[in-house]
């Protein structure tokens, strides 16, 4: 049975990383994958799934105006040389609450599974919108461990500024990667030491 998967994790995790493996994985299987990151997400170039680790893959892009139902459920979905198999969305914190019910309905409904990769908070240890949605429709949730640089469990995110400030404040979308964002646990982001 398909299902909506939600793979959270803080900052540095190897989300990415995972994502491309699964999509290997099941290419290397014959079957077709579709992937999908954020517009908003142009680090490494438009449409662009990047790993820190080196690897790249580009991808369809998702913006507020996408509608995954429609360009998933119809018979589009099985036309071509082969139907899809699994669809595969990165930054996946960027969905609406919209497009996350789409998803799971998808899943649910027509049998695609759907395997989302996103951060759960913000550097104010606030939800997205879109995760918060997906930890609530998800069937299946995981969270990928990463550290802080005390040696703890990471489960947090903190913003810094260009001079390596702490920033408390402020929009909760300033695209930045590893220049601008760290993963810490909750101890050290409430202790401030980072």
């Amino acid at each position: 049975m398909a299902k909506l998967f939600f793979r959270y994790s803080a900052m540095n995790a190897g989300k990415s990383t995972s994502l491309l493996q699964i999509a290997y994985n099941y290419e290397e299987q014959g079957q077709k994958v579709l992937l999908f990151t954020a517009r908003i997400d142009d680090r490494s170039g438009l449409g662009v799934i990047a790993s820190r680790l080196g690897l790249q893959r580009q991808a369809a892009t998702f913006d507020t105006d996408t509608d995954f139902w429609a360009l998933l459920s119809g018979p589009q979905r099985g036309s071509g040389a082969q139907p899809i198999a699994c669809v595969l969305i990165d930054e996946s914190q960027f969905l609406t609450p919209a497009q996350v019910r789409q998803l799971h309905r998808l899943a649910n409904t027509v049998g695609l599974p759907v395997i989302c990769f996103g951060l759960r908070s913000d550097f104010m240890g606030q939800p997205f919108p879109g995760s918060a949605h997906l930890l609530t429709l998800a069937d299946d949730i995981e969270e990928i461990k990463t550290i802080c640089a005390c040696g703890r469990k990471a489960t947090m995110n903190i913003r810094t500024s260009d001079s390596g400030e702490r920033v408390r404040e402020g929009e909760q979308v300033e695209i930045g990667g590893n220049k601008r964002y760290q993963q810490v646990c909750a101890r050290c982001f409430y202790s401030g030491a980072s």
